[in-house]
């Protein structure tokens, strides 16, 4: 079992948004990322997708977007980002799902030996761009990471690894401690996988090792739009 990993697909087959109007560099990029996909992906692996899939305002047509990647090899497992709007009931989400998909809001899941949870984040102090309606938001989502890591620790076996997906980076851009950051470190996560960051301005490493954790930046532009793998 090999782990890959992308975000923000941003998808828009039933209200087309072409995402071109970002640059030239987003043109057809949802076929440049299955291209990829499938030259990497077998049945047995997982695919990691942290947030911001469609564009979609309604459920129905959420699922019409992820259905494009249905016939696509391995576990897709995903999370919430900010332009998710779609995104209202996780259990209507996970009851319209198609085959070999899967969601993670502030819970666990289990596959061999791979403990994975997820929540979207926020914005961090230090951020130039931080507020008060900002920290009213991060300490809410830094309760929602500690229920993620409650969630892990329920059911991590010794041995056991573990992959935390966060839609937001979980530090600022000087990779400064964080409530996040904090959390990560004393429940013993190897791996966190983030996306939100586009364009050449918000252009950093791809991954970075900060007290032992290995960060994956893994929006899908900056990755070329293809997948990077999860080596733990």
């Amino acid at each position: 079992m090999r782990i890959f990993a992308i975000s923000d697909l941003h998808l828009s087959t039933t209200a087309p948004k072409p995402m071109n109007i970002f640059g030239p560099v987003w043109t057809d990029h949802a076929e440049k990322i299955m291209a990829d996909w499938e030259k990497k992906v077998t049945d047995d692996d997982i695919v990691l997708i942290a947030g911001d899939l469609s564009w979609a305002m309604q459920l129905d047509d959420a699922i019409k977007d992820l259905s494009t990647f249905a016939h696509l090899k391995g576990k897709k497992i995903f999370i919430r980002g900010n332009h998710d709007y779609w995104w209202k009931s996780v259990s209507r989400i996970r009851a319209a799902l198609p085959e070999n998909f899967f969601v993670l809001q502030n819970d666990a899941m289990r596959i061999g030996n791979l403990v994975l949870t997820g929540t979207r984040g926020w914005t961090v102090e230090g951020a130039s761009e931080f507020t008060q309606e900002d920290k009213k938001l991060y300490l809410r989502e830094t309760e929602r990471l500690r229920l993620c890591m409650n969630a892990v620790n329920k059911i991590r076996q010794e041995g056991d690894k573990a992959i935390v997906m966060m839609h937001y980076p979980p530090f600022n851009v000087r990779r400064e401690d964080s409530l996040f950051t904090s959390l990560l470190e004393v429940n013993n996560i190897n791996a966190v996988v983030y996306g939100h960051l586009h364009g050449k301005e918000c252009r950093t490493d791809l991954k970075i090792n900060k007290n032992g954790i290995d960060y994956y930046l893994t929006s899908c532009d900056q990755l070329g739009f293809k997948l990077t793998e999860i080596v733990l």
